[in-house]
């Protein structure tokens, strides 16, 4: 398992203009209460009880934490280059149920073969996940008896094309289950962990 809080991304370039949450909504055309939650959900933003703190990922990106005047709410600006970010706008459109945003990279090209070959949908949960072996089956399974909301083959909040095999929202835990030994396998093991030390996922 790895804590995502102590990770990095590509740090977005500086920008003289920063938006916020009502700024980005009315350029993207959503609702501005969409918006916090995806960004939380891409692990730049915590919910705390009387407003929003941008993460050290979300502080890689280029949040800039502020506080209101009157009675020190916390809320995040950011600068205009999120609105072109990758990682967002694939967020964006799955959230928004529009066309899914096509592997471009580690997924189709050492990891596709894998990804075809074991097809999700052989082993159904009880949660109703199709996964694509015994161990996962297993370990989804445990997950769901023990009350832990979790996400099945999520991608990683990073510019390339990476799946991890759980993912746990609280405490922003991912989780991998190495199960084969042959070569195609391991090389896509071995570019995975690359990916996860590059961004501190560990």
């Amino acid at each position: 398992m790895s804590n995502a809080n102590t990770s990095k991304s590509a740090t977005l370039s500086s920008s003289n203009l920063l938006l916020s949450t009502t700024k980005i909504s009315e350029q993207l055309g959503l609702s501005r209460n969409k918006i916090n939650p995806i960004l939380a959900e891409l692990g730049l933003l915590d919910k705390v009880p009387n407003g929003w703190l941008a993460t050290r990922l979300g502080l890689s990106f280029g949040a800039v934490q502020k506080h209101e005047e009157k009675n020190n709410k916390p809320y995040v600006l950011w600068p205009e280059e999120i609105l072109n970010n990758q990682i967002f706008v694939a967020e964006l459109r799955k959230t928004s149920q529009h066309e899914d945003v096509k592997p471009t990279s580690l997924e189709s090209n050492a990891s596709l073969g894998f990804r075809e070959k074991f097809q999700a949908g052989e082993y159904r949960t009880t949660d109703g996940h199709w996964v694509r072996s015994k161990a996962e089956l297993a370990i989804d399974n445990w997950l769901y008896m023990a009350d832990i909301v979790h996400a099945y083959e999520r991608k990683l909040p990073v510019e390339e094309e990476v799946f991890c095999d759980f993912y746990i929202p609280s405490g922003k835990v991912y989780i991998e289950y190495w199960g084969y030994e042959k070569e195609e396998y391991l090389s896509r093991k071995r570019e995975k962990q690359r990916i996860y030390q590059k961004y501190e996922f560990n």
